[in-house]
């Protein structure tokens, strides 16, 4: 980007201040019409209500199986990340954390075989991949489940 490509920036526009007088435009009623329920404080209806009659979520059959409650969110965790550590370094959630390899823990690290890794290290995690923990232990280190 160069000097002279730079332009001014989009105006600013006020919020229209509605039901301050005829004069404003937006006066007396405030754009909402006469009377009925989208007229009145907090007036109109919540998504999806169809003014009593049987909703379609409700009308449509629940099937299948759901599990998003009970369900683990794993943080994953790449070889190639771990890369910056030195030898002999013990890896765990909260030092990954603290060098912003990862911004949550969430319910554990899962270690994913993706990329290489060239250094002995002892990694703590929930989970591991199968290559993950191979290569892991291929150069000395170890893969510890928590």
């Amino acid at each position: 980007m160069n000097l002279f490509e730079l332009k001014p920036g989009a105006p600013r526009q006020a919020p229209k201040r509605k039901g301050r007088g005829p004069g404003s435009g937006n006066g007396k009623t405030a754009g909402k019409g006469h009377k009925g329920q989208n007229a009145r404080a907090g007036g109109g209806v919540r998504p999806g209500f169809e003014g009593g009659q049987m909703p379609l979520f409700r009308r449509i059959p629940k099937r299948g199986f759901n599990n998003s409650v009970f369900r683990k969110e794993y943080t994953e965790v790449k070889l190639s990340d771990l890369e910056g550590f030195e030898n002999g370094t013990e890896v765990t959630a909260e030092l990954l954390k603290q060098n912003g390899i990862i911004s949550k823990i969430n319910d554990g690290i899962v270690v994913l075989g993706n990329g290489n890794l060239t250094k002995k290290l002892t990694v703590k995690a929930a989970r591991f991949t199968k290559t993950a923990s191979e290569k892991i232990e291929a150069l000395g280190g170890k893969a510890e489940v928590i």
